[in-house]
């Protein structure tokens, strides 16, 4: 057909987010390198095929023939770009084809986007929340959906803003440095320093070559601290821990400290062979609290930092990192702040990965226009009816650079321009009208995959970028935001 079917994609409700019921205003699109890797591989196997054929006896057989030659190489997609902020009724993709081929696509490609977007957006609205200078981290794999949910949510929540991932797996796929902590049964199974063998167990080669025993190391910085501070190191087992620890990690040694008493026993421990390390040379990293009053234990971990740093003369001490985590989301941040608190980085996982504020996202996928005829789902309820006809969208820039709003035409139709007045108007509140002269107008569509050339096999137009230009795209969108 000259004129092929369009399908849009886009975010349903008026209040979009992960929206109304987490009062988001934004989202950031994501999964769209997935959405054409899926479409340029998309194709049905014998297998398949043979499948579809046992479980619908009365269609025509004429039917099983074509799914075997369907593929997308006659189709075309129009996409915003990955990472970029964007708002309810804009479409996130334009679809146009075969009729029975895209609406095939319809399931996948929501469920490539959906998932994708809310775990991105979650994500910024946690970096948001914590605040400037903040460091996060997914720890989500134990609480996702599934191995795929966890991929997912390692690769999506890095690209909305966060620092690293517990999932080593993604890690490794994806090029993010995988950060975490040891674990409470990894200090529960010491249980005195008796679990430290002479042979190797308690050795460490200092930054100079040398050899010594770490654990008479730690025992005496503990004496020294007692005599200069008064804190005194607490259970034997949690010593014993953070010394193998700590021989495995010397530069990278962050313990977890809240295992028994985080004030009485994991903080002294920690300072004791951290001691130990520094004159070793090598510098200790921080800690890690898992439980209990987060503001109220971080800015005692703090002091206690700083009266080691005072008492030895080691300033570095007293900026040693504290790491929080504990079933943290957006309430829990802004809390944090409010009370005032000395965490560095935060650590997240089932709230992130699971999108606690709304669990899924409400993205639909809707025919808009057929032989060149605009089409339009009518509905008693607003948010569900659709603007007819296909769509491109852009965004425009006030005298100072700020966006202020994204207006969507038709294909085709009158576009706006740099330096002219024109009237942008609400699709569905009458009243909500403005006169708009941008002094900027960034077109948001482009054609991402198209039709073959002639002879060739279906061609991507536009190179995919990498996981860090996405995350940079999104980060440099959510900076224009008011």
């Amino acid at each position: 057909s000259a004129s092929p079917p369009a399908l849009c994609l886009r975010l349903l409700t008026p209040r979009a987010g992960p929206t109304a019921r987490a009062g988001g205003e934004f989202t950031i699109f994501c999964g769209l390198e997935e959405c054409v890797r899926f479409i340029a591989n998309f194709s049905f196997s014998d297998e398949q095929v043979d499948y579809l054929r046992s479980i619908m006896p009365a269609a025509d057989p004429a039917f099983f023939d074509w799914l075997a030659t369907v593929d997308c190489s006659k189709g075309s997609v129009y996409a915003l770009e990955e990472g970029t902020v964007c708002f309810p009724r804009v479409p996130l993709l334009r679809i146009e084809g075969p009729l029975a081929v895209c609406q095939m696509l319809e399931t996948p490609l929501l469920n490539l986007c959906n998932y994708a977007t809310l775990v991105c957006t979650c994500a910024a609205r946690l970096k948001v929340a914590a605040g400037p200078g903040k460091q996060l981290l997914e720890f989500g794999a134990r609480r996702a959906q599934g191995p795929d949910g966890a991929i997912s949510a390692s690769r999506y929540s890095y690209i909305g803003g966060f620092d690293g991932t517990s999932n080593v797996q993604a890690g490794m796929m994806f090029g993010i440095t995988p950060r975490g902590t040891h674990a409470h049964s990894y200090i529960m199974a010491h249980t005195g320093l008796d679990d430290l063998k002479e042979d190797g167990g308690r050795s460490l080669r200092t930054t100079a070559g040398e050899e010594i025993d770490l654990v008479q190391q730690a025992l005496e910085w503990g004496a020294k601290l007692k005599e200069a501070t008064g804190i005194v190191t607490g259970n034997q087992g949690e010593l014993a821990a953070f010394i193998a620890y700590a021989r495995s990690y010397p530069s990278n040694f962050l313990a977890l400290a809240d295992s028994y008493d985080t004030l009485k026993s994991g903080i002294p421990n920690y300072l004791a062979v951290s001691l130990a390390l520094h004159a070793a040379g090598y510098e200790p990293v921080g800690v890690r609290l898992d439980s209990g009053d987060l503001a109220y234990l971080s800015r005692e971990v703090r002091a206690m930092f700083v009266r080691a740093a005072e008492a030895f003369e080691l300033p570095s001490f007293g900026k040693h990192r504290i790491v929080a985590s504990n079933d943290i989301n957006e309430k829990t941040l802004e809390s944090l702040n409010q009370q005032g608190h000395e965490i560095d980085v935060f650590g997240i996982g089932t709230n992130l990965v699971t999108c606690q504020g709304q669990p899924a996202l409400g993205g639909v996928y809707k025919l808009c226009e057929i032989q060149g005829k605009p089409r339009i789902k009518l509905s008693q309820e607003v948010e569900k009816v659709t603007l007819p006809g296909r769509k491109e969208a852009y965004r425009l820039y006030n005298r100072d650079g700020d966006p202020v709003l994204d207006l969507m035409c038709r294909v085709g139709g009158e576009t706006p321009q740099e330096g002219r007045r024109i009237l942008c108007k609400h699709p569905f509140d009458e009243v909500k009208r403005c006169y708009m002269t941008p002094s900027k107008v960034e077109k948001l569509h482009t054609l991402v995959w198209g039709p073959p050339e002639e002879g060739a096999d279906s061609l991507l137009l536009k190179d995919l970028p990498s996981i860090e230009q996405v995350r940079d795209t999104a980060m440099a969108r959510l900076d224009t935001l008011r």
